[in-house]
Parts: structure tokens; sequence; C-alpha cells
């Protein structure tokens, strides 16, 4: 007999502990780019900075912890400066190439 699952009994997905390693961090950023939806790499960045440690990341973009909280949830409209400082403090390079 197959066990049903609940819907409600389902823990929520977190990808934040899965980003582990450069790599991982690397190819989910890209992905969020080539997506081309500003809020999913705003999210994703989010994600990133969940998975290094918020507070850290906060600190090295010269940011307060709630102000990149606020910054990066998928329905918010970050500067370009903000996404700058995040990525550099995450240790991450955007790059353009010929599409």
């Amino acid at each position: 007999m197959i066990k049903k699952t609940k819907l409600s009994e389902l823990s929520e997905f977190d990808p934040s502990k899965y980003l582990d390693d450069d790599e991982a961090v690397a190819h989910y950023i890209s992905l969020a780019i080539e997506d081309g939806d500003p809020g999913l790499l705003a999210a994703a960045l989010g994600d990133v900075a969940r998975a290094r440690g918020m507070a850290q990341v906060a600190l090295d973009a010269g940011l307060t912890r709630e102000a990149l909280y606020k910054a990066l949830r998928a329905d918010a409209h970050p500067r370009f400066d903000t996404i700058y400082k995040v990525c550099k403090a995450l240790g991450v390079r955007l790059t353009a190439t010929v599409a």
C-alpha cells in the first residue's frame, strides 16, 4: 500500500541548504540571470546570502541586515549598486557574453 503524504506535512524547500560550494553558487546565480527576471536574481542572491550567513554578507556589503533582507526579496527591485555590493560580498562576479 502507498502511504499518502499531505501537502501540509511537507517542509518548505530551502535552496540555501544546497548552496555549499562556489560552483553550485555560480551555477545557481547564472540560471537566475538567464531567466531574465530581476526579482528572481534578487531572490537567488538572497538564497546565497542566507547560505553564507546574512549578517556577514550584510557587513561585507556595507548594508544593514534588514536592508539586505529587503533588497533580496523576490518582489524587490534593488538598485544595481546594491546588487553589485552583494555580489562583491559573496565573491561573485557578473560577466557579460555575446548572446
